[in-house]
């Protein structure tokens, strides 16, 4: 394919993104279903030439910026005090599902050799920080559910991978050692943490000394690239390094990001990680005409592989509620013994976290790295592709109603204070801070209209504080009046310019102080 035409092609799928999320939107859809099948479908019209996804460029081009993603915005004290239960589900639970795939694949293809049944379990085992994000934007789930699954999206694919090259190693060499296979998963953690905490040191060094929002924010782009190709190029987990050196930004931005920097980097990161998420589902769609093409069409496999297939989508869900469940039955049981730090989830919330296992990129491309020498490599495609279209479309279409039917129910205890508690400390801070600078050193007042407005807002957010509720009731009315006047503003501002009274320079400037002051209304509104 021509350069301009691949350039033409993407063009032309981002305008079907668009197209499909506005359809998932209206007919109440999750957009990763839409984009999936959406995809599948336009890679069968007639004269449109074949996408070929490379499964290398897949995996560093999409993970790090969606995993970044992930781990810039978690919850890091929710996910440090989830910790264990999230490694029982991305060491745990991905282990045992590439077990019970293996075992299974075993039993329905004997001629299959053991290492490349469980190297199959291992790229169908993790399921996919983007196909988990992408399904769970528009449901609202318990804190601690929500930690689990965000956290285990985020280390699982690491179990995935150092299980599939040592599967995949084994099966070509004959050679199998699980000893070796458990201190390579070790030292590939350990390794990629260490990665993770010096690129985000080095992140730190450089971004304290730039002055250039535009630069800093192109520098903290850059880090989930960084992250990922140093931990791989030292032989070492590139998916950890980039979850750490996540966490730490998230962590670390409020101290040394200045306000326009979050806002402007907020908006561009926002819009990246919707173009890249967008891309990866349409793109898997896509890629579904090339693997049928080399396995003879739908035809070949219906007649030769629907019974393997079935039988990988059924244990891969099953394993999971399996690992869920069981899991939980031991925590119940530890509490009955009298371990009040058991802490099971419950029959609502394992059922929601047993079902919510979509898989995405991560098993297609690793599926798409097999070695040509393989044994079994199309019947892996094909089931790799399988499991991904079941769980994002069955299970993905679905968790939503599943969640409103079950109701699972918020176990975590709140915290000690509220928003309206938290906003009424910071206006006292923000009091005390001009009562003490209203003043001159000989006690006249220098700043009297500033000290007034400060106590008045401090006493309003005390109110506010004390009955959030009703105070909104009679504050909302006054905010209306506030958007309906910024708007006549706005109006005026663009009568002026268009009249050419003003300059552009002029006309951009007042309209961003109009655009902040509107989004602070906004927000003290609850919208």
């Amino acid at each position: 394919m021509h350069p301009v035409e691949t350039f033409e092609l993407v063009l032309a799928l981002l305008a079907g993104v668009v197209a499909l999320h506005w359809a998932a939107r209206r007919i109440g859809l999750p957009p990763a279903t839409a984009l999936l099948v959406g995809g599948g479908g336009l890679a069968f019209i007639p004269g449109l030439p074949p996408v070929a996804l490379d499964p290398e460029l897949a995996l560093v081009l999409f993970l790090p910026p969606l995993l970044m993603d992930g781990a810039y915005y978690t919850a890091f004290g929710r996910f440090r005090r989830h910790l264990p239960g999230i490694l029982s589900l991305a060491v745990g639970a991905v282990v045992f599902t590439t077990l019970a795939v293996g075992l299974v694949v075993h039993w329905l293809v004997p001629g299959l050799p053991w290492a490349a049944c469980f190297a199959l379990g291992a790229i169908v085992s993790p399921p996919d920080a983007v196909s988990a994000r992408a399904v769970l934007q528009g449901v609202t789930l318990p804190r601690r559910l929500s930690a689990l699954l965000e956290g285990e999206s985020l280390l699982n694919d690491a179990t995935g991978l150092v299980l599939f090259r040592f599967a995949v190693v084994a099966t070509l060499s004959g050679v199998f050692s699980t000893g070796a296979a458990v201190s390579s998963f070790f030292f590939l953690a350990f390794g990629g943490i260490v990665v993770g905490l010096l690129v985000s040191a080095v992140w730190m060094f450089v971004v304290r000394r730039l002055s250039d929002q535009t630069l800093i924010i192109m520098a903290n782009t850059l880090i989930c690239w960084v992250a990922y190709i140093a931990g791989e190029m030292v032989q070492v987990s590139g998916v950890i390094a980039t979850v750490v050196a996540g966490l730490v930004l998230g962590w670390y931005q409020h101290i040394i990001f200045p306000a326009q920097v979050r806002l402007r980097g907020s908006a561009f990161w926002q819009t990246l990680v919707f173009v890249l998420e967008a891309l990866v589902f349409i793109l898997i769609g896509f890629s579904l005409r090339g693997v049928l093409d080399r396995v003879g069409g739908i035809e070949a496999v219906s007649a030769t592989m629907a019974v393997p297939i079935l039988g990988v989508v059924l244990t891969v869900v099953l394993a999971r509620f399996v690992w869920v469940f069981g899991s939980d039955g031991l925590l119940s049981a530890l509490r009955g013994l009298g371990l009040k730090r058991a802490r099971p989830l419950g029959m609502r919330q394992a059922t929601v976290l047993g079902w919510a296992g979509m898989r995405g990129v991560v098993t297609l491309a690793v599926a798409l790295t097999l070695p040509a020498s393989m044994p079994g490599r199309d019947l892996m495609l094909v089931i790799a592709f399988a499991v991904i279209f079941a769980t994002v479309v069955v299970q993905g279409t679905s968790l939503g109603w599943l969640i409103r039917q079950v109701r699972p129910v918020d176990q975590d205890p709140p915290a000690k204070m509220t928003m309206a508690q938290s906003e009424a400390a910071i206006a006292g801070a923000r009091n005390d801070a001009v009562e003490a600078h209203a003043y001159a050193p000989d006690g006249t007042l220098i700043h009297p209209q500033l000290l007034e407005q400060s106590r008045k807002r401090l006493d309003i957010i005390q109110r506010y504080a004390a009955d959030a509720d009703t105070f909104m009731e009679g504050a909302r009315t006054h905010f209306d009046v506030v958007l309906i006047a910024l708007a006549a503003g706005r109006a005026e501002l663009i009568r002026i310019h268009r009249a050419g009274l003003i300059e552009d320079e002029v006309l951009h400037d007042l309209e961003r102080d109009l655009d902040v002051e509107e989004l602070g209304i906004i927000l003290q509104r609850g919208d």
